[in-house]
């Protein structure tokens, strides 16, 4: 197992620690849950110990409050990794790549997959932040449409879990449940196909950090003294990357792998992970 799917795990299983709760169909009670995890990983899941950041901005929204804190620790990511949050810490974006691993044909990135990653800039604008907080003062209360409507991590994490193991929950799914099962399938079944796709066209919390790619203290540089110009970094890439860390960049770091003049590096905090792995070949390949 790699390094980058090793704290994948880790991430999952720190995001999801209370398990026993999966067999009770029960809430997790974590006092940790006034806090945010970095990556999509739904609050109502019976094993989450923190709240998905998504949901946190939304519920204040919906309330009418300025969300002054969940606004300060999705900074403090976007800041330290931009999408290297996207890349190494979102439960949801480690099972769409484990699908993604089961053997089929696969679409590469076009120019087509590269206009519909837009689509999630107007979920972030539209759902996230703009329709929770006009119907707030239209109505003087709002709701959490991208959770309510959208969010197929939600479904995976909470909804089916808690219905399976509670009875009483069962007895009142209605349509909206089928709804948010219909698309919760459809991403998953193109999972198998495309790398990614909740990640690279409707997700929020990777529109949001990919603005900050740029600039966080975290990622990926390319030396432009040392870079031919050949292409293979974003041929290879399975995002929609179109230059080496541009908004689409989750940090995986495969493309300074294949790259021929050793022009890409990694810098900043997850250099350290980089690090790590390269150490661990070394030793492995002495006597």
């Amino acid at each position: 197992m790699g390094k980058r799917k090793l704290i994948q795990w880790l991430s999952l299983g720190l995001c999801n620690g209370e398990v026993r709760n999966f067999e009770t169909g029960s809430l997790s009670r974590s006092p940790l849950k006034n806090l945010c995890v970095p990556g999509l990983n739904c609050y109502s899941c019976p094993g989450a110990l923190a709240a998905c950041p998504v949901g946190a901005l939304q519920n204040a929204l919906c309330e009418g409050r300025i969300p002054f804190f969940v606004t300060g620790v999705l900074l403090l990511f976007a800041v330290l990794l931009g999408r290297g949050v996207c890349g190494f810490l979102c439960p949801f974006g480690l099972i769409q790549e484990l699908l993604y691993k089961i053997p089929a044909p696969k679409m590469r990135k076009n120019i087509h997959t590269q206009k519909l990653t837009k689509l999630k800039y107007a979920v972030l604008v539209v759902l996230v932040m703009g329709l929770p907080g006009t119907f707030f003062f239209i109505q003087g209360y709002g709701e959490p449409f991208f959770c309510k409507l959208l969010c197929p991590a939600g479904t995976l994490e909470a909804g089916l879990p808690l219905t399976l193991a509670n009875a009483a929950l069962r007895d009142r799914i209605g349509g909206l449940f089928f709804w948010k099962l219909t698309l919760l399938i459809a991403v998953l079944a193109l999972s198998v196909g495309v790398f990614r796709p909740f990640c690279r066209f409707l997700c929020p919390l990777g529109a949001l950090y990919g603005f900050f790619n740029r600039y966080a203290l975290g990622g990926i540089h390319l030396d432009e003294r040392r870079c031919t110009h050949c292409g293979t970094c974003t041929r290879t890439c399975t995002m929609d990357t179109r230059r080496v860390n541009d908004r689409e960049c989750i940090r995986c770091g495969a493309c300074r792998k294949v790259c021929p003049a050793g022009a890409i590096r990694v810098h900043g905090p997850q250099q350290l992970f980089f690090r790590l792995q390269k150490g661990q070949k070394c030793a492995r390949s002495s006597p």
